[in-house]
């Protein structure tokens, strides 16, 4: 399966895509940080990305799948769901959309807790936050890859998916940060120069994700050669 929308089509929703997604899930931790002092905590940083996919998924998800996230690309890539050369638009997309995401977020909302860059809890060892942090992935790309498969999961595609990553924020952050993403990672990383810590968020996703691919690859094979029969 190759996406039937052309590279420009792909890269302009992913843009707005990860925009969105990187100002509702940065924006809602530097909106408590400026006006609640922290207080409304994980829960409502958990919601916000939940709210972006909804959108997101809803809005673009026929035209590009709505990855957002390099490291869902690579795993599409993997499952042939995605061209060589598609992962160069998306990549970009991707990188593009969550800069002018946490740009919109300094200029708008303000510059307290670094922007939003995500931070792992070092009270744990890193030999629990980087596998919590692979695990979080892995149950994202996990669930993509089965609204995928069920085709839409009759209509709950965007619950689904930004369900997964608000439970995984709501119950792993406390941990690893639960980023998912290395673009809303790298975005108030670089903005804000803390970028101690973006190594994990550049390397356990992938990690998370690529497995999850390799598992389902033959599923959507099998798939694929009964559409043709």
């Amino acid at each position: 399966m190759i996406l039937a929308y052309s590279n420009l089509q792909i890269f302009t929703v992913e843009l707005i895509g990860t925009f969105i997604l990187v100002v509702f899930a940065t924006g809602s931790i530097v909106y408590d940080a400026e006006f609640f002092d922290g207080q409304l905590g994980i829960p409502f940083a958990a919601v916000a990305p939940f709210i972006a996919l909804l959108i997101g998924v809803y809005s673009f998800g026929k035209i590009s799948l709505a990855h957002f996230n390099p490291a869902v690309t690579v795993g599409y890539y993997i499952t042939g769901h995605i061209s060589k050369i598609q992962i160069l638009y998306y990549f970009a997309a991707e990188i593009i959309g969550a800069l002018l995401g946490s740009l919109f977020v300094m200029k708008v909302i303000g510059e307290k807790a670094n922007l939003g860059a995500n931070a792992p809890n070092y009270d744990f060892s890193l030999g629990l936050i980087f596998p919590v942090e692979v695990l979080a992935s892995a149950m994202l790309m996990g669930v993509i890859f089965y609204v995928v498969y069920t085709k839409g999961l009759r209509g709950f595609s965007g619950v689904a998916i930004g369900g997964i990553v608000g439970l995984d924020i709501l119950f792993l952050a406390f941990i690893s940060g639960a980023s998912m993403n290395p673009a809303r990672a790298l975005a108030p990383a670089l903005l804000s120069g803390v970028l101690s810590d973006l190594w994990l968020y550049w390397t356990a996703p992938f990690v998370g994700t690529i497995i999850v691919a390799f598992l389902f690859r033959g599923k959507f094979q099998a798939q694929r050669a009964s559409n043709y029969e």
